[in-house]
């Protein structure tokens, strides 16, 4: 037929970027990073529609075409491909009500909720790694203490903090159960926990460097490496690995490193930055990292992305230290409650803590920027061994 099949299969395979037309609304599009999609265009109660029909490299010309036809007759009968499409994949899911489809339809929901919407997989790893392989296909409805019971003892008093998180995932998916109107026990976690009992593990704290140590370790950090600059800058600031290493140039401006509010760990529907003063130490160190930055990053992975937790906590393991990288916020912690007089407030907002009563929050609309950065000049003139003395609080640096 005549303005149609307009394209060929060679063409499809080496087609340049752009949108390609190959008749009666059926349309290729060639993005620029290599990625092609097949989409439908029509014309539904006077308003266009464009459905799409998946990926070139998965669905071939032929394949495509037919799936064009299919949805054009739906379209001709007056009903809208793309709803009809939505309406039978609910009528083919609407079977499957196993734990693993709910888990990750609750997963899909809360993503919003979570750091970097969960693309770590933080979240979902608790169920994916030690639930669902045993209870993934069992109906959710079936579902009770005793299945999960027998699933988290194993971990109950070896791995305590993951079987907990666990059993709250597990709780969340429940109630996202629940919400979809199936019949299932709510109360099923708690009354596994009863069953469980009290775990026997005793949770252990990261272990820290005392901070009268941390400038002989500060002082050993000397070749100019990316682990050595990282290590540097992550005990000059107290911030979380995570953002640290993950640091770009355009959030630093002047002495001050702003943190994207989604990069703060504990900030769960909150979106504010949060502000980091940079003492002239840690300025001289994120100088000397611009030399290793690569695609934004200042402290860049010898193959791909940033560099790893994992890289500077091997450091330590290497120097036989028992102390991990994230015990260095403790270290500044302590150091701030046994060498200045810095009000608790102020002292838990260097750590980016959320100090004081939501009253108390609501009304205190400081960061206490000015007063953290005093504090974090003397803190870098510690950790490089040039003051010992007690801090002050306000005193001039």
């Amino acid at each position: 037929m005549a303005g149609r099949h307009r394209l060929s299969a060679a063409f499809v395979r080496a087609a340049p970027p752009g949108k390609h037309c190959d008749g009666a609304g059926l349309w290729l599009h060639c993005r620029a990073d290599g990625g092609a999609q097949w989409f439908l265009r029509v014309t539904v109660h006077g308003r266009r529609r464009e459905m799409g029909l998946g990926s070139a490299h998965d669905v071939s010309l032929k394949r495509a075409r037919e799936l064009a036809d299919a949805w054009r007759a739906v379209a001709v009968e007056g009903r809208d491909p793309i709803k009809e499409r939505e309406r039978e994949l609910r009528e083919a899911t609407r079977a499957d009500t196993s734990l693993r489809r709910i888990a990750e339809e609750a997963f899909e929901a809360r993503k919003a909720e979570l750091k970097g919407e969960g693309l770590a997989g933080r979240w979902f790893s608790p169920l994916e790694l030690h639930v669902l392989p045993k209870l993934g296909k069992v109906p959710v409805e079936d579902l009770d203490q005793r299945d999960i019971r027998d699933v988290l003892a194993p971990l109950w008093h070896t791995k305590a903090d993951t079987a907990r998180k666990a059993l709250n995932r597990l709780g969340i998916v429940l109630r996202h159960a629940a919400a979809l109107g199936l019949e299932v026990d709510l109360q099923a976690t708690d009354k596994a926990r009863a069953l469980l009992g009290k775990s026997r593990h005793a949770a252990q704290n990261i272990p820290a460097l005392p901070w009268q140590d941390v400038p002989g370790f500060y002082a050993s950090l000397g070749e100019p490496t990316v682990t050595h600059l990282a290590l540097r800058l992550l005990i000059l600031t107290g911030v979380r690995s995570a953002p640290l290493r993950a640091l770009r140039f355009e959030q630093i401006e002047g002495d001050i490193w702003t943190i994207p509010g989604e990069a703060m760990k504990g900030r769960r529907g909150r979106t504010e930055d949060f502000r980091v003063p940079l003492s002239r130490e840690a300025l001289r160190v994120i100088e000397a990292a611009g030399e290793f930055e690569r695609d934004g990053w200042l402290f860049p992975s010898p193959r791909k992305g940033v560099i790893s937790d994992a890289a500077m906590a091997r450091l330590m393991e290497r120097r036989g230290m028992a102390e991990r990288p994230h015990g260095f916020r403790s270290s500044v912690r302590t150091w701030l409650a046994e060498a200045t007089d810095a009000p608790h407030e102020v002292a838990e907002t260097v750590l980016a803590h959320v100090a004081g009563t939501s009253v108390q929050r609501a009304y205190r609309r400081t960061d206490f920027l000015e007063q953290r950065r005093g504090l974090m000049e003397r803190w870098a003139g510690h950790v490089t061994g040039e003051s010992g003395a007690l801090v002050r609080f306000g005193q001039a640096s």
